[in-house]
């Protein structure tokens, strides 16, 4: 089985090398968007680094298929969790880690080396992350270190130092789209869809398509964004104290996300109409909202616009910093203008 990353061909050419002139760094970071695959990348990065073949990874061999199943005794996993009872949000435990740091003293059990994945470090808290840092700092002999984050900033400054940063950027559309009806079978329609709304995320797009309910929460917060327009005060601050209630962390981060994306549309569509015809600086990222988009150019001014894309940035860091999430929302949604109807026009 050779490596099954799609895109990202500097980052796949930089490890071979590593594996193939037995250079291998003690640790890597993984950095980019949830979904532009960064958890691919390190599953075809250890099993090469478990192989012992001479072009890794063969595919057939016991540890690629050991690994492929995530068994492989000598490949250590730590990946988040969902806990909480009032919010729930996914956290790696210390526990797990401090489980991992004590494997990692041990050698290896059948393969030359052992490898540790820690997936979304960004979820450890600084206690966890303290932990591995001694780890990183005297990594055991024989081991190989990948741990993957959204951004290096959401890790500490010690950690970033003592890793090997590759940094995943999105993918082109049309990779996303060809990969979509080539490797999914996904007609072109829907493929087109997706690979616009994926933002260069093949990952995203790939859970997408099998997940008619997650294109379903897409539409409904989109259509939370266009009724809010229209609400009053007490609507809104209604909605905030239901989303924060209902929702997980995550999921409210990932609304959050998808207002970021459709106000970007709305000063792509502003900057385009103000340039008299030279059309979009870059594709929209909502094409399936156009009209509406359109709509909200012309009502709200570019500078309100803005405005409303940093509060978002704002709301998002605040959450990422374990704010309260219901008043993080209150003060995000009352900034935002206030239009008749329902801000479809």
């Amino acid at each position: 089985m050779p490596w099954t990353v799609i895109g990202h061909e500097w980052a796949v050419a930089m490890l071979q090398r590593d594996v193939a002139q037995d250079r291998a760094r003690h640790a890597y970071l993984f950095t980019g968007p949830a979904g532009i695959g960064k958890r691919t990348l390190v599953s075809d990065f250890a099993r090469a680094l478990l192989c012992q073949a001479a072009d890794p990874p063969c595919g057939q061999c016991r540890h690629c298929q050991l690994a492929s199943r995530g068994r492989h005794p000598d490949l250590l996993t730590v990946e988040p969790v969902m806990s909480g009872k009032s919010v729930r949000t996914a956290k790696i435990k210390i526990e797990s880690v401090r489980q991992m740091i004590n494997d990692l003293s041990l050698k290896p059990v059948e393969a030359r080396r052992r490898v540790a994945r820690l997936l979304r470090f960004e979820t450890a808290n600084s206690e966890s992350m303290n932990a591995f840092l001694k780890t990183l700092e005297e990594p055991p002999g024989r081991t190989v270190i990948l741990v993957t984050a959204e951004r290096a900033d959401d890790l500490l400054p010690t950690i970033v130092s003592r890793c090997a940063v590759v940094p995943l950027r999105p993918l082109p559309m049309e990779t996303v789209r060809t990969a979509l009806i080539t490797n999914w079978l996904a007609p072109a329609e829907r493929a087109d869809l997706l690979a616009h709304l994926a933002q260069g995320r093949l990952g995203w797009a790939v859970r997408m398509l099998a997940d008619e309910a997650a294109l379903a929460a897409r539409q409904l917060a989109l259509d939370d964004l266009s009724a809010l327009l229209g609400a009053s005060r007490v609507a809104r601050f209604a909605y905030a104290e239901r989303l924060a209630k209902e929702a997980s962390t995550d999921r409210i981060q990932e609304t959050l996300d998808l207002w970021q994306s459709l106000w970007r549309d709305v000063l792509l569509a502003g900057a385009a109409s103000a340039s008299a015809g030279a059309g979009m600086a870059s594709p929209l990222a909502n094409p399936d909202r156009e009209a509406e988009v359109r709509r909200l150019a012309e009502a709200v001014p570019p500078a309100a616009a803005r405005e409303v894309m940093l509060g978002l940035r704002r709301t998002a860091g605040l959450l990422e910093q374990n704010a309260n999430a219901r008043l993080a929302l209150e003060v995000c949604l009352l900034d935002w203008p206030r239009l008749a109807g329902d801000g479809r026009g």
